[in-house]
């Protein structure tokens, strides 16, 4: 799950940045299994997430928008790890590693600030690296 969760992180985090493309055929790739048409499929998936987040900005709406994605990537990830046989699951963890740490590198070392206020989780909430957590009423 903390792979799926990193994956769903770097999709949202490299749309709009040079680290986009590379990503963005990795994915596609990926998540597409040797299939030129689930492949082209999972582009346009891809080019529908990059607008929506173009077109959110960096309003409350654009984080909310942000959430989301993240999250309905993460759950695409945790789909197809599920799903593939064990040999082929440990391919595909060694290939979404691969596109993280590129995403990653083409990003590279920043800081990621997420502002949640007035948000509601329903359910678990998982992350990874340091966190700071300010509390703003």
């Amino acid at each position: 799950m903390a792979l799926a969760a990193a994956g769903g992180g770097a999709v949202v985090q490299a749309a709009g940045t040079d680290a986009w493309n590379g990503l963005r055929g990795g994915v596609a790739r990926l998540m597409g299994r040797g299939e030129a048409e689930r492949e082209q499929v999972e582009l346009e998936r891809l080019d529908r997430t990059r607008a929506a987040l173009e077109a959110a900005g960096d309003s409350e709406e654009g984080e909310r928008v942000r959430v989301a994605q993240t999250v309905a990537w993460q759950t695409r990830f945790e789909t197809l790890l599920e799903e593939v046989p064990d040999p082929q699951r440990e391919r595909i963890v060694a290939e979404l590693k691969t596109l993280i740490d590129q995403a990653g590198t083409a990003r590279g070392a920043g800081s990621v600030h997420n502002d949640f206020r007035q948000a509601t989780f329903h359910g678990p909430v998982q992350g990874s690296g340091t966190q700071n957590n300010h509390y703003h009423r």
